[in-house]
C-alpha cells in the first residue's frame, strides 16, 4: 500500500497566541479526541509546552475496543507555526501528523496534515479500505468539532 495523504483545514476565529497555546500542550489531546477511544495519555505532561524530541506515549483503543500501546514523538517545532508528531511504536507503519498555524484575517487558519501508512501488505491495504481511513476521518471530524466547542464558536 502507498502512503495516504489527508488534510483539514480550519479557521479558528482566535488570537494565534491563545491557539498557539492551547494546541502546543499535549495535555490537550484528551479534549480533541473521541471518548470511545478510551484515549489515555501515560507520560507525565501536565503543564509542559512541548519541545523538539519529547516523546509521548499512550493506550489507545481507536477500534473494536483493542487496548494499543502507542509512542510518538515531537520532532519539529517552529514557535506559533507549526509543529510535527511522529509514531514510534504503535498501530501504524507510518504517522506521519503535520500541524500548521498561519495568521489570517478573521483568525488563524489551522491546516492538519496527515501521511499514514497500515502496515501488513493486503491485509492492511483491505483493513484501510474498509474502515481505517473512514475511522480517521471520523477522528479528525471530531477533532474539528471539539475545537469549535472548545474556542467557543461555530464554523459556518
Amino acid at each position: 500500500m502507498n502512503v495516504k495523504r489527508k488534510e483539514w483545514v480550519q479557521l479558528i476565529p482566535k488570537d494565534l497566541d491563545e491557539v498557539w497555546h492551547f494546541f502546543s500542550r499535549p495535555e490537550n489531546l484528551n479534549d480533541m479526541t473521541p471518548d470511545d477511544m478510551d484515549f489515555h495519555i501515560l507520560t507525565d505532561i501536565q503543564g509542559v509546552e512541548m519541545y523538539e524530541g519529547m516523546v509521548i506515549q499512550y493506550k489507545v483503543s481507536p477500534m473494536l475496543g483493542i487496548k494499543l500501546n502507542w509512542v510518538t514523538e515531537i520532532t519539529h517545532v517552529r514557535d506559533r507555526q507549526y509543529f510535527i508528531d511522529e509514531q514510534r511504536f504503535g498501530p501504524y507503519a507510518l504517522w506521519h501528523h503535520q500541524h500548521h498555524f498561519e495568521l489570517v484575517d478573521g483568525g488563524v487558519k489551522m491546516t492538519d496534515i496527515l501521511n499514514y501508512k497500515v502496515p501488513y501488505g493486503v491485509i492492511g491495504n483491505i483493513a484501510n479500505a474498509v474502515f481505517v481511513e473512514n475511522r480517521i476521518e471520523e477522528i479528525f471530524q471530531y477533532r474539528i468539532k471539539a475545537v469549535e466547542r472548545i474556542f467557543n464558536f461555530q464554523e459556518v
